[in-house]
């Protein structure tokens, strides 16, 4: 509830009202708890909030209930009680300009990127790839950009993999070792995301960032819901998502220092599946991006069940901090609620660590940042109801409301313009063509060739006549010859010699 410039939260025990102050609002912060404590109706309350004082508001929708946000709630006799009870008289039951974006394109608009603006490293944590088919991955992104190819689909994807794998010799000499078997285990975790229907999140348009951060003709901030009900059953490639869009936030806003409000809020549902078995590079990522998107003015949420399920280096930079009841069985779960309390500045009126195991659904423990930016003593507080329909929105309803979107046409017409696949495509048609024409000429080449060599051969045939003698030979005829001229001359002397004397 937003009132006297100020988000109102809840009510501590002490009858104290408990506020967010909007100029600490990109400080981030965190929402815990056990599941059925309460988590919803916080993130709800807040985010209901920060639209009434005109910030847009992204969040996810992973049960489906947030989406009664975009009709008014209705003033049932708990809720009246509770109002009574907190001493709030001055509440109103509105709705909110709600737009439903979805990456299957089934329950809202739809949601697109570019395999280039996904980039290798999100990319191979998609398709969980280890170190050295994540280098390949890279290699192949680096090919296609100094080749001008362009990866927008996910068909230009597998082109580019299959382009380079051919190739992979060339490569090596230039790059290092790209083996084929490589390139097969990448392809192979490619057709595992498309049957998980990942492959839809990737072409044009690509989702423009700034199409959510909008107010409406009241001045309310847009609240984007993600409808996420199918997504969150492929709990990486859900993860990736979100962690692009932070990096997309990140890279596409200017720097605007501190404001008097956020630009945008960023609500992270179900946070721990981003740090789930994730290589630690990932995790430095995520820790840069929430540090410094603070000067962008964007304010990141990260909702989970323990604050343990978030990285210290990354629950460090969370300021605002509303933690819900979490239960201690076992001693894993006592040593969880023992560091979820000293996460707070301590209160000398209880025992945070008793407290946490002993919150009410709809208590928490409540510390913001004041306005110098240090940690209030933390309060146990009751959160306020939202003022929004706590229920989920009918089929028809976010039905209407999509198609009836100025988004909708836009992002609903998919563009398939030249890029690597084609580019490979026509290349490939080209060698094609080429192969044919030398196919078709190799004959006559034969021909030639077997022409020019019997002809080479008749003329070296009727050159070589008989068959050469070699030196000695020829000596011994030219002895031969002369002996056999010798001896025929005195035969004919002696004959003629007889003939004369005789007569």
């Amino acid at each position: 509830m937003y009132t006297e410039n100020k988000i109102l939260v809840g009510v501590s025990r002490n009858e104290t009202r408990v506020f967010l102050n909007p100029g600490m609002a990109n400080r981030h912060g965190l929402i815990a708890g056990a599941t059925g404590t309460g988590k919803t109706v916080t993130l709800k309350v807040l985010a209901e909030s920060f639209s009434e004082m005109g910030v847009p508001v992204f969040l996810a929708d992973v049960k489906g209930d947030i989406s009664g946000m975009c009709r008014p709630g209705e003033g049932t006799a708990p809720v009246v009680k509770r109002l009574k009870d907190l001493g709030i008289d001055d509440f109103q039951f509105q709705s909110f300009p709600v737009r439903f974006w979805d990456v299957y394109g089934k329950g809202g608009i739809p949601v697109r990127t570019t395999i280039s603006e996904m980039g290798p490293t999100l990319l191979a944590r998609l398709l969980g790839l280890t170190k050295v088919q994540e280098g390949v991955l890279n290699l192949v992104f680096q090919i296609a950009d100094e080749s001008g190819k362009l990866l927008i689909d996910w068909k230009d994807l597998r082109a580019m993999l299959v382009y380079v794998g051919n190739r992979n010799k060339e490569y090596t000499l230039r790059y290092g070792n790209i083996s084929k078997q490589s390139i097969g285990a990448i392809q192979r975790a490619l057709l595992a995301v498309e049957n998980a229907g990942g492959e839809l999140f990737f072409g044009e348009p690509a989702l423009d960032i700034h199409d959510w951060i909008q107010t409406d003709s009241e001045g309310k901030g847009a609240v984007n819901i993600l409808h996420c009900t199918e997504l969150y059953r492929q709990p990486v490639l859900y993860a990736t998502f979100l962690l692009w869009m932070l990096s997309e936030l990140f890279e596409s806003l200017p720097e605007v220092g501190d404001l008097a409000k956020p630009k945008l809020v960023f609500f992270f549902d179900e946070a721990h599946l981003l740090f789930t078995d994730a290589p630690k590079v990932l995790v430095q990522q995520v820790e840069q991006v929430v540090r410094l998107i603070r000067s962008k003015g964007v304010g990141v949420y990260f909702i989970t069940q323990k604050p343990s399920d978030i990285p210290d280096s990354v629950l460090a930079q969370l300021g605002n901090r509303i933690q819900h009841a979490l239960r201690a069985y076992t001693p894993m779960e006592q040593k969880a609620v023992k560091a979820a309390a000293l996460s707070f500045r301590k209160n000398p009126d209880f025992d945070t660590e008793t407290a946490i195991t002993n919150l009410g659904t709809g208590e928490a423990l409540v510390s913001f940042l004041d306005d110098a930016g240090r940690p209030e003593v933390v309060q146990i507080a009751r959160i306020l109801p939202p003022a929004s329909f706590m229920g989920p929105a009918s089929e028809e309803e976010r039905r209407r409301r999509t198609e009836t979107s100025e988004r909708f046409a836009f992002y609903s017409n998919v563009i398939d313009r030249i890029s690597a696949f084609e580019m490979i495509e026509e290349e490939t048609a080209a060698e094609r063509i080429r192969e044919e024409e030398e196919s078709q000429a190799a004959p006559s080449r034969t021909a030639n060739r077997e022409t020019a060599r019997k002809t080479e051969t008749r003329t070296t045939s009727a050159r070589k006549g008989r068959p050469r003698k070699s030196a000695m030979e020829k000596a011994a005829d030219t002895t031969f010859r002369t002996i056999g001229r010798e001896l025929g001359k005195s035969i004919t002397r002696s004959i003629l010699g007889i003939f004369f004397r005789k007569r």
